[in-house]
């Protein structure tokens, strides 16, 4: 009953928080336009930008819409192929999306269920874990994903690359994100696994795992939340980074990161418009998530009001 009523107050407080704050309005609305845009994009896309026969070479670099010699079928313009820029947007943030979701979903299933055990259990596999997570925090995230890339590129069979290629993708980036969910889980663990509502938990007999996931995970969950938001930003940005290198994403199916590289390698042609606009939509898309993340980080911390 107490905890119900703590919930309630701390979710209270949060909306009131987040209601008296502009910025954070702000941002949320970008990013909930950006995901909307990103899901409806089959409905909202002129055209079918990973289908083949509903782009034309003919219809290669033009213009936007507004500028001299554009077409008003292609409101920002198309790429080198012909795709309708806009179109490839909408798809290709629907795609970054989709794999930073995923990939941040399974780093926290597996970071947070480490950390747990790590700060419950303690001794051997506590050490284990961490000397572990202190390896990996000495690479940055993107060499980290890189190499788990590269080696299930050369363990799949060649024909199976693109088929594969976005579970490739999204555990790579997972496995390179789990660390900051493991080490906040067990540090928030220490602090709650000898407080006395776990204390009674285990008098009672109740079992280690149950304890866990049903005593201490729910009142950790406050700063896993903000590792959340944060790491969603790294993720999607991770993707375009591997994208943009072209050892992301299948090429019959560009995100967000493949369009910047495209568009890059005709910059300074005067081709300007088809980096331009996936550019801006990715540093939209990351800056409103990093807003929400300082928000959160900021409004369960009372420290740090």
């Amino acid at each position: 009953m107490w905890a119900k009523i703590k919930r309630a107050s701390v979710e209270n407080e949060l909306l009131y928080l987040f209601l008296h704050s502009p910025v954070a309005m702000v941002a949320t609305l970008i990013a909930v336009l950006c995901i909307a845009g990103a899901l409806l994009a089959p409905w909202l896309a002129p055209s079918n930008p990973y289908d083949l026969a509903s782009f034309d070479l003919m219809d290669s670099m033009v213009p936007p819409a507004w500028a001299d010699n554009g077409d008003e079928r292609f409101a920002l313009g198309t790429d080198d192929q012909g795709r309708d820029l806009l179109s490839a947007i909408l798809y290709g943030t629907r795609l970054s999306l989709m794999v930073g979701v995923f990939s941040v979903a399974f780093a926290a299933v597996l970071g947070v269920s480490i950390g747990l055990m790590a700060g419950y259990i303690g001794g051997r596999f506590d050490t284990i874990m961490m000397r572990i997570a202190d390896i990996q925090l000495s690479l940055p995230a993107i060499l980290t994903a890189l190499l788990i890339d590269g080696v299930a590129r050369g363990i799949l069979p060649q024909q199976r690359h693109d088929e594969l290629m976005l579970i490739v993708l999204t555990v790579a980036i997972g496995l390179s994100l789990w660390v900051n969910f493991a080490r906040t889980a067990r540090a928030s663990t220490f602090v709650e696994r000898n407080k006395e509502y776990v204390q009674a938990a285990e008098i009672m007999g109740m079992h280690p795992l149950r304890i866990m996931l049903v005593q201490i995970l729910p009142n950790i969950m406050g700063p896993i939340l903000v590792i959340l938001t944060v790491d969603l930003a790294v993720a999607i940005l991770l993707e375009a980074t591997l994208s943009y290198l072209g050892v992301g994403v299948p090429p019959n199916q560009p995100s967000l990161g493949t369009l910047i590289r495209i568009g890059t390698e005709y910059l300074f042609s005067g081709d300007w418009w088809i980096v331009l606009f996936p550019s801006a939509t990715l540093i939209t898309l990351i800056i409103s998530v990093n807003v929400l993340g300082d928000f959160l980080r900021d409004a369960l911390n009372p420290r740090l009001r």
